[in-house]
């Protein structure tokens, strides 16, 4: 099964060196290798935010060009509005690109990599596939 990977885990990757999230980094370069490791628009763009050093904005441009984006269509924006509107109606508060993971992760029947912890919440309401490492 594929695996939507959410921005913090490609950080962990691609710009700590904190041994703590050796885990994560470890089932992600697994996932990669065995391309199932997927990524959408929106997360690239997360990623590469905040970078003023351009030497270094590039560098990671570079790196994350192994990787296209998995298509984001119409009707997952539509899918994504609904679930922030489920998840509303019970309490849980979200930003859009989270539910547009979760969008997404629905429509192609793929698992959600993540360590936000308001994942944890959608799950309750949303029935998502989280991905958990071993």
């Amino acid at each position: 099964m594929n695996v939507l990977v959410d921005t913090p885990i490609w950080s962990y990757a691609l710009r700590s060196d904190n041994q703590r999230y050796n885990a994560h980094v470890q089932a992600l370069t697994f996932l990669i290798r065995d391309h199932r490791a997927l990524i959408i628009g929106p997360i690239r763009q997360e990623i590469l935010s905040g970078y003023s050093d351009i030497r270094a904005f590039m560098r990671l441009k570079e790196k994350l060009s192994a990787f296209d984006n998995t298509p984001v269509v119409d009707v997952d924006y539509e899918a994504a509005a609904q679930l922030c509107n489920a998840c509303r109606r019970q309490g849980v508060q979200g930003s859009h690109t989270d539910f547009l993971i979760c969008a997404v992760a629905k429509r192609l029947d793929v698992a959600i990599f993540t360590t936000d912890n308001d994942f944890i919440a959608y799950d309750r309401i949303l029935s998502l596939n989280l991905y958990q490492t071993k």
